[in-house]
């Protein structure tokens, strides 16, 4: 079964087309600028990577001209497309309606619609690219993978704000918690490295990169997580703020007589530790500012990494005992001093960190010494090949 994966925003196309036979990727890219005369896709397959510059009004479009790719004759994958079995979509937020992987119908749409609100940038995005598939592949089954979904096992009292009830009534004002694709591959996979059952561990893994949440998963199942009725909670990112006392926000907003839309873009866009460094929103020139002496940006790493390791010791509280912390996401995988810092901070828990191990960017290893009561993996996270399995599993 071939299974092609699409992650839509509002103007860029995110694909992958998989082999679920082998797992193989047989081509993925990225189509960028969608509405602009601009617009360009950058395809690999079969060891080439070529850029197109196309113009594509919508997304339909773009659809259109990637799957013209897929048999394109200098660098063909497929000799149709018959081959592809189903469509497999990335989608953000489907609140606590939509509690798992689903075949995607009109309910599945009509739920996209009520939760904009939650998530205006993404859940538009997703909706025109339903509608895109199924104006260019009409009668290929679809299947959703929802960020929320993962996190829909988390218990009443851990997901409800102390704010009056009305609101979560009127207005489903809760918890949430986000990554929740990446999250749920990267346990389902350590389980597999470590040959145990997944119901038998606790796990706490962190998805560190642009956007970051820990989450906690005890059994296989989500029991609490970072972010919360959007993906601005939790810990400190490189342009979100995190967890604040909500009065913080009323009295910038009093102090700087700011709008609602104002102080919110500063929240997302200019805060984290961005914000607190004054550099350019990249982890890796904070840190290479931090090594050198600058003590805005060393400030700033060292609250990014406190921050991590109190909701890490806070989850092993939660579930009662830990058996393996992840690192993933593009700042886990590849910021060696930031994996190190953070368990040096746990070493009270018996986390032991192997510094030689530790000294790799981006591969699947333990890296934790032999004698840590707690394990330390690097598990490189693959959000698409679990939105193929989660189709394969509906559709197969």
């Amino acid at each position: 079964m071939k299974i092609l994966v699409l992650n839509c925003g509002s103007s860029s196309l995110k694909y992958q087309l998989i082999n679920m036979e082998t797992e193989e990727v047989l081509a993925s890219g990225k189509y960028e600028r969608i509405g602009e005369q601009e617009a360009f896709i950058t395809h690999k397959a079969c060891g080439k990577k070529v850029t197109i510059n196309h113009v594509a009004l919508d997304h339909t479009e773009a659809i259109d001209f990637t799957l013209k790719q897929f048999t394109n004759p200098e660098y063909k994958v497929i000799d149709s497309l018959d081959e592809v079995s189903a469509v497999g979509h990335r989608l953000v937020h489907g609140g606590e309606k939509i509690a798992e992987s689903v075949v995607i119908d009109e309910h599945v749409i009509d739920v996209l619609k009520e939760y904009t609100d939650l998530a205006p940038l993404h859940n538009p995005a997703g909706i025109m690219g339903i509608e895109a598939a199924k104006k260019v592949m009409p009668n290929k089954p679809m299947v959703g993978v929802f960020d929320t979904a993962f996190h829909q096992t988390i218990s009443k009292d851990k997901y409800i704000y102390p704010i009056p009830y009305e609101y979560y009534e009127k207005y489903s004002v809760r918890k949430y918690g986000f990554h929740g694709t990446s999250h749920m591959y990267v346990s389902r996979r350590l389980a597999e490295l470590k040959n145990e059952n997944i119901e038998n561990l606790k796990i706490v893994t962190c998805h560190l990169g642009q956007g970051s949440s820990i989450c906690a998963v005890d059994g296989g199942k989500s029991v609490d997580t970072s972010m919360g009725l959007t993906p601005l909670g939790g810990i400190p990112m490189v342009t979100r703020c995190g967890d604040l006392d909500p009065s913080v926000v009323t009295y910038i907003m009093k102090k700087e007589n700011m709008t609602v839309e104002e102080v919110d873009s500063l929240l997302n866009k200019e805060s984290g530790v961005m914000g607190v460094s004054g550099l350019a929103p990249d982890f890796r020139v904070i840190e290479q500012a931090s090594n050198e002496g600058n003590e805005k940006a060393e400030l700033a790493m060292k609250m990014f990494k406190y921050s991590i390791a109190s909701y890490v010791a806070k989850y092993a509280a939660a579930m009662g005992g830990i058996d393996a912390i992840v690192f993933t996401g593009g700042v886990g995988e590849n910021q060696i001093n930031i994996r190190k810092d953070v368990c040096k901070q746990l070493e009270f828990m018996g986390v032991y960190i192997d510094e030689e191990a530790n000294n790799m960017r981006g591969e699947e290893k333990k890296v934790s010494k032999f004698d840590s009561k707690v394990e330390v993996w690097v598990v490189p996270t693959n959000e698409e090949l679990m939105i193929a399995k989660e189709t394969e599993r509906l559709v197969g």
